[in-house]
């Protein structure tokens, strides 16, 4: 297991460029399974979890080939259905929860699909219920063995139908869609996810033959079409990463450039970030963080604490409250973070207390955020990263910390950010990976 031996204190400075993001590269890229035709997708970000899947789809018999850095062609021309049935394939499927996705476009194209249960963190319970409901409403039969935690679908002959999901789950609404792209009639998602990821994923669908109205909006109408042919993808910058390098620069008191930063994309996080008093200047799509030595959290008009939540699109992502919450301990003034969706991805914060922040944990969706106005700054201490998310909040902590800190588990990290040590590293940080 890997570890980060970080140096708190140093100031950063220069340009950094985000990667792709991959809560849209996950599903992107299994949507190459819907065609035989060459597809090609640029800006994939290289790391762990992405990485994993095209692996796995290379096992599946999709060519893979490497144009650069970041961009791949795919061609699923001779897919093997066997590998489904093998060990090594539940063994890696179990091990990448991303691999869910490829049973949308497997049912679509072959009518078939099978998948271990998926690991992932261990942020709360992620239940998938959406994804099998939502495959049933087009026809599929549905199985789990619990023996051998196996899903078990068979989407022979699907039908397009109308559906009201019961949450709009970003992952269910994107496998959803590729599976009813390929369906016989109309196929009516109601209480769709409509985040920048689904979009994309629309609009490559689209460019593929797919017939998709309502993008963007939480009503989706998909006329189903028999075959769909290649195209080419750009994805957009992570909205994820923006959002943990505006945090990075603010603890740290450093002056920062976020190129190419899609910043129409990023719905309502230049502003939250902005209300814990951080300053901003947006030049073209590139963010530009000045260096601040003190930032105020605002409070309602009535002068209560302000809180800050995670929503469905266009909320705010529950992918940044981790980074909102240790940015909140530096600030002046009071925040309360409420993290509504999953009931474990604030237990980070006891670490975040050792190091000195003033944090109170009401129960497992809140925490109550006193900030040092960086009268007390944090100390370095040693900790295990729990989860990606925390395990960049936690880095982000120690960047901005006095003395050293260790962080193990950090290949949870790596799953997440791609050369994150040697990125900062670059711009000024003290990050050193040991064993």
């Amino acid at each position: 297991m890997s570890s980060f031996r970080v140096e708190g204190g140093h100031q950063l400075s220069g340009e950094i460029i985000p990667q792709g993001a991959k809560n849209e590269a996950l599903q992107i890229i299994s949507a190459v399974l819907l065609t035989d035709q060459e597809v090609t997708i640029n800006k994939i970000p290289q790391i762990r979890d992405v990485l994993k899947l095209i692996d796995l789809l290379g096992d599946l018999g999709v060519e893979v080939s490497k144009k650069d850095d970041e961009a791949y062609t795919f061609k699923a021309a001779n897919i093997n259905l066997d590998f489904l049935n093998t060990d090594e394939f539940k063994e890696k499927a179990s091990s990448l929860r991303g691999s869910i996705m490829i049973l949308g476009p497997l049912l679509a194209r072959f009518g078939t699909g099978r998948m271990p249960k998926p690991g992932g963190d261990k942020i709360g319970r992620r239940r998938l219920d959406t994804h099998f409901v939502g495959f049933q409403k087009l026809g599929a039969k549905f199985n789990y063995d619990s023996k051998t935690s196996f899903y078990t679908v068979d989407g022979t002959n699907l039908k397009g139908a109308y559906m009201l999901l019961d949450e709009a789950s970003v992952t269910g609404t994107a496998n959803i869609i590729m599976a009813a792209v390929m369906a016989e009639g109309l196929t009516t998602i109601y209480n769709a996810a409509c985040e920048p990821y689904i979009q994309q994923l629309c609009k490559m669908l689209i460019r593929m033959g797919a017939n998709i109205e309502g993008v963007g909006s939480n009503l989706l109408r998909i006329e189903g079409v028999k075959v769909l042919g290649g195209t080419e993808h750009t994805m957009l910058p992570d909205m994820i990463e923006v959002g943990s390098f505006i945090g990075m620069a603010a603890m740290t008191g450093s002056a920062l450039t976020i190129k190419n930063a899609q910043i129409q994309e990023l719905g309502i996080i230049p502003d939250t970030f902005q209300r814990l008093g951080i300053k901003m200047e947006f030049k073209g799509d590139d963010i530009f963080i000045p260096a601040q030595d003190h930032y105020e959290i605002e409070s309602y008009i009535d002068g209560s604490i302000l809180t800050i939540a995670d929503a469905i699109w266009p909320g705010l992502t529950p992918d940044l409250l981790s980074v909102i919450l240790v940015t909140a301990t530096q600030a002046r003034g009071t925040a309360l973070i409420h993290q509504k969706m999953f009931e474990s991805r604030l237990f980070f914060v006891d670490k975040l207390i050792d190091m000195g922040a003033q944090i109170i944990l009401c129960d497992p969706h809140r925490a109550t955020v006193i900030g040092l106005d960086r009268a007390y700054p944090l100390r370095g201490i040693t900790m295990t990263s729990p989860d990606i998310r925390a395990g960049v909040s936690l880095l982000i902590a120690a960047m901005s910390a006095e003395g050293v800190s260790t962080i193990h588990n950090i290949d949870q990290i790596d799953r997440g950010y791609q050369f994150i040590d040697d990125r900062l590293n670059a711009l000024g940080a003290k990050i050193e990976r040991i064993s």
